[in-house]
């Protein structure tokens, strides 16, 4: 198959995303815009706000993208964009718009799952694995074990049964009083807190299987808020250690019996609790044991992004899946990533 350029949209949440990915070259060009001040604002994402500001970004974040790598609008081949799941606004811009312009141009529309750009994103790093691997899908409110034989081959071994890791990271943030986004602060915190003073229950650890539970680490990080009053900022900073603790001890378990259980000696992680560089640490420290590779996107690519989507696009594109004429479409706020896209 010739060279193709793949045009690739993201606006599932509060990132604007585009991008630009050659079949042969690989990523040319890509741009993001973050909502996180606006949201700043009101402590976490308002829809109709999200929904706007997707429509201010998306030219001019297509426009830089095109200029950064040279192309003219002309030259795309296909128009990937985010059909779900996601904020049900959001993504009706970001399909909109794609599909639009894949009808002007004449070129084929792309549906891809968002979890499906994630799952992938490590392919867009220097050293990336080969099929087949297991995936630790870590992203907002999923959390997922998934094993992967190729692309639009996925099949799922373990998820969430209530709040997912990214979910109850925010939450307790928020209780914390920390600011929005919650994660990213709450991890900045755990790092100065002190191992053992406080200890939470680590869930399902010992369940026999690969499904996760967060919603009561929430509960337990309330409950010892309560029980301290108004805690101050060492302590504050223990519950954070103790709940961040808690989480990674359950991914690495699992993450590592998924492993055990394929046989399979590549894992990957993706999606946005995969920047968390305690995850990471013990991950691979675990792995190493084992003698398994653990395989990371790069932390600019571990938030949603256009690349991930533009790159999902272009691996459709060449394995002949999901291409469509440009024209009727829907978005998928809610979908199953082993459900197929169109």
């Amino acid at each position: 198959m010739p060279a193709m350029l793949v045009l690739g949209i993201e606006s599932s949440c509060d990132e604007t995303g585009v991008a630009l990915h050659d079949t042969q070259t690989g990523l040319l060009a890509h741009a993001l815009h973050s909502q996180v001040a606006m949201h700043q604002e009101y402590g976490g994402v308002v829809p109709e706000l999200a929904s706007r500001d997707h429509i201010r970004r998306t030219v001019p974040l297509l426009r830089k993208a095109l200029d950064e790598s040279g192309r003219a609008l002309g030259e795309i081949d296909a128009v990937a964009y985010t059909q779900g799941p996601g904020l049900a606004g959001a993504l009706l811009v970001g399909a909109a718009f794609a599909e639009g312009l894949a009808a002007a141009l004449g070129r084929p529309a792309i549906p891809v799952h968002h979890l499906e750009g994630h799952l992938l994103s490590p392919l867009l790093s220097r050293r990336p694995p080969a099929f087949p691997f297991i995936a630790l899908l870590v992203s907002g409110g999923h959390s997922q074990l998934m094993r992967v034989d190729g692309v639009g081959q996925y099949r799922l071994l373990g998820e969430t049964l209530d709040d997912a890791a990214g979910e109850a990271f925010d939450k307790t943030a928020k209780l914390l009083g920390l600011p929005y986004p919650g994660g990213p602060a709450l991890s900045a915190l755990a790092e100065s807190g002190r191992p053992g003073v406080c200890v939470f229950p680590r869930p399902m650890l010992n369940s026999g299987d690969l499904d996760f539970s967060f919603s009561g680490l929430k509960t337990a990080a309330l409950t010892r808020v309560r029980e301290i009053g108004e805690p101050d900022a060492r302590q504050r900073a223990d519950i954070a250690r103790a709940f961040q603790d808690a989480v990674v001890d359950v991914l690495v378990e699992k993450s590592m019996r998924a492993i055990r259980g394929s046989g399979l000696a590549r894992l990957v992680v993706a999606g946005g609790v995969g920047a968390n560089r305690e995850l990471r640490r013990r991950l691979d420290e675990r792995a190493g044991r084992a003698n398994v590779t653990v395989f990371y996107p790069e932390l600019e690519f571990c938030t949603d992004n256009g690349a991930m989507i533009a790159l999902a696009g272009a691996l459709r594109l060449q394995a002949g899946l999901s291409l469509k004429p440009a024209g009727a479409f829907a978005v998928r706020p809610r979908w199953p990533l082993c459900e197929p896209a169109g």
